[in-house]
């Protein structure tokens, strides 16, 4: 069996850096990169194909590849229902939130939230929990799984490959901004999808097909955990009895359906509906029919889960039980250096000695193209919501320069603060890393789901209901934190008897989820019921009842951002530039140089006549009207995508 890379795979890994490198940097020389539209929504400009493979690709990272392939190898088909129940919610996305969210006029999620309920106290709220998350979650999570794959396939340096990967991930973020990212995006997409259908094919055959694969998965154990004396000790090494289903029992099940139908559509409505790395994709499009069709695009590709993670992970674990199906956890230690398992090595181990020579390369390209995709997704939208909504509260009359050049520092210094974060993650690898991961969003994400939802169709929710409901729900979500961090649960086969509190151990993540998300409403109802309700005409086109009103929602004087750039004179314009001093050839080059890396144009100050905010309060920048030929078109694709999702769910669970 081969565990390393040969000449080929280099080539090929060498020859797609250079297309993407090509591909960004191409990007970067399209127009609309000069003012902040340009910049964190590509303009307003993008077709809904960019738009879904953006969209996929900002989704499928290096956890997908480690997390639900290992979780798959492990549990069997019941993390499916994470890729399939997404399907419904981007629907949701296109069909009920992106409408509001474009009425509205937002560039990012804090800044809807200020025109909906007022103030700062939401905002600088939703803003900062953003931009910790960002950071400390989804690029920690990316770095730590990508370095994972690395490790077991190059045998590199973890910390000399991330570097050098965050260093070209920054670079396109920097330069081209949203633009930059969604073509990128467009191209990895395509990378990810042709290397899934190879791996999936080779595969299914390499272990006889379908029916063959779910007969030996049930059988798939290490010879000692198969061994007669070793059954009672390393029973949790053998698969589940309810491993080929979806829907698992409420109270035994890992993946409860309860939980699923509940708890995990909470966490997704966020997630897909509410999360600027999503949300800002469809912002992008050129109309509603291209945010529309690029949610059902992003959806299709969803359904390709079960063939693109799953099945994978499965087959993994047939073909080297001895090492994915580890239960000893010395044995574990041996091969993967983890106690707790080695079913997150599933994915990896499959390719290194399943693919052909070359292939192995277009593979490893494949992962570094789903862990670029979503970091520099992240990376933009952290650069957005730090830009708009943290960096304009205390520089209100800054310039389109001063907030292009703010964007780009702020990507530098997220990729700093990530490349110090990479001791921390590889001392904290793990069961208890892994059982963070996935705990985390169910501490912190119900919580904010409900605020957006309530405030999206009921008007009565005050910015007082929602502020306190957030901070109600957030103790709870602390104290849950606390427990589940300091009540372990024990690892497979170590002998160790569970000694967590029944409130821990009895009550599923997903279980929680719901319940806090129950909680979080019912403290924002009664409160806002008790405070004074925002006006009638603050609440113009920022909620589903509202959205088509013609008139603006009247905002206060301390809600008011207005960017006070001074109005140019069309005279003084013509007259300045016709007493323009001559420049040299090389203050040319080093202008435009400058112009090119910080975003700016000498155009813009030449022919903009009205400020950036009234531009961006253009009426078309909002509208929301669509062609009701394609309306019924794609009314009647998502109908046909949602039967189709809800009959796959059927059959398999």
């Amino acid at each position: 069996m081969v565990d390393t890379l040969a000449t080929e795979d280099y080539v090929t890994i060498a020859v797609y850096f250079g297309i993407v490198l090509a591909v960004g940097l191409w990007s970067t020389f399209r127009p609309n990169r000069g003012n902040v539209t340009g910049y964190f929504l590509a303009g307003k400009s993008m077709h809904w194909i960019p738009v879904g493979a953006s969209i996929y690709a900002s989704n499928i990272g290096a956890p997908m590849f480690i997390g639900l392939a290992g979780t798959a190898a492990a549990s069997g088909l019941a993390v499916t229902i994470y890729e399939w129940h997404a399907v419904f919610i981007l629907i949701a996305l296109g069909w009920i939130f992106v409408p509001v969210y474009v009425s509205s006029g937002a560039f990012t999620m804090p800044e809807y939230l200020r025109k909906r309920f007022g103030g700062t106290r939401i905002r600088m709220y939703s803003s900062f929990f953003a931009l910790i998350g960002y950071i400390f979650f989804n690029i920690s999570a990316e770095i730590y799984s990508g370095a994972i794959f690395l490790r077991h396939i190059l045998k590199w340096n973890m910390y000399l490959c991330v570097v050098i990967i965050l260093a070209v991930t920054a670079v396109f973020t920097i330069v081209g901004g949203l633009t930059t990212v969604m073509y990128t995006d467009a191209l990895q997409s395509v990378v990810l999808i042709i290397s899934f259908i190879i791996l999936f094919v080779i595969g299914i055959v390499q272990v006889g097909g379908w029916n063959e694969m779910t007969e030996k998965y049930m059988h798939s154990a290490s010879n000692y955990t198969l061994s007669l004396m070793n059954q009672s000790l390393y029973s949790c090494g053998m698969p589940r009895e309810d491993a080929l289903h979806i829907f698992r029992s409420a109270t035994t099940g890992d993946i409860p359906w309860t939980g699923a139908l509940t708890g995990l559509s909470v966490m997704g409505l966020y997630v897909w509906c509410q999360d600027q790395l999503i949300v800002q994709r469809t912002l992008s499009a050129r109309d509603m029919i291209h945010a529309k069709a690029g949610t059902l695009l992003g959806g299709a590709l969803k359904l390709l889960g079960l063939f693109t993670f799953i099945v994978p992970g499965m087959i993994s674990r047939i073909l080297y039980p001895d090492e994915i199906a580890c239960a000893d956890p010395d044995k574990c230690e041996a091969f993967c250096h983890n106690k707790a398992g080695c079913s997150n090595f599933a994915y990896p181990v499959l390719v290194l000695r399943l693919m052909p020579i070359g292939l192995r390369g277009l593979m490893l390209a494949a992962l570094l193209a789903a862990l670029m995709s979503s970091l520099t997704s992240i990376l933009n939208s952290a650069s957005a919501i730090a830009t708009m909504d943290i960096w304009k509260q205390f520089r209100k009359k800054a310039t389109q320069a001063e907030l292009m050049v703010v964007g780009r520092v702020t990507v530098m210094i997220l990729v700093v603060i990530s490349i110090v974060w990479l001791p921390i993650m590889d001392a904290a690898q793990g069961g208890m890393f892994w059982f963070y991961f996935i705990g985390i969003r169910s501490y912190f994400l119900p919580q904010m789901c409900v605020m957006f939802v309530l405030g999206l169709f009921w008007k009565r929710l005050t910015e007082q209901g929602a502020f306190w409901g957030l901070m109600i729900s957030l103790v709870i979500g602390l104290i849950r934190m606390v427990l589940d961090f300091t009540f372990v649960q024990p690892s497979c086969g170590s002998g160790d008897q569970d000694t967590r509190p029944s409130i821990i151990s009895k009550v599923d993540f997903s279980h929680f989820a719901a319940i806090l998300a129950v909680l979080c409403c019912i403290s924002m109802v009664v409160i806002s019921l008790f405070t004074r309700p925002r006006p009638p005409r603050k609440l113009r086109r920022v909620t589903w009842w509202t959205k088509d009103d013609d008139e603006d929602p009247e905002l206060s004087s301390e809600e008011d951002e207005e960017v006070d750039e001074p109005r140019i004179n069309k005279d003084e314009i013509i007259e300045n530039i016709g007493t323009e001093v001559p420049v040299s050839f090389g203050q040319r080059f080093c202008k435009a140089f400058k112009n090119w890396v910080c975003g700016t144009t000498d155009e813009v100050n030449k022919h903009q006549y009205l400020t950036q905010r009234e531009i961006i309060h253009l009426r078309q920048m909002k509208s929301i009207d669509e062609t009701a030929f394609y309306r019924k078109v794609l009314n009647g694709a998502a109908i046909l995508m949602s039967l189709l999702t809800a009959f796959l769910i059927g059959k398999f669970s």
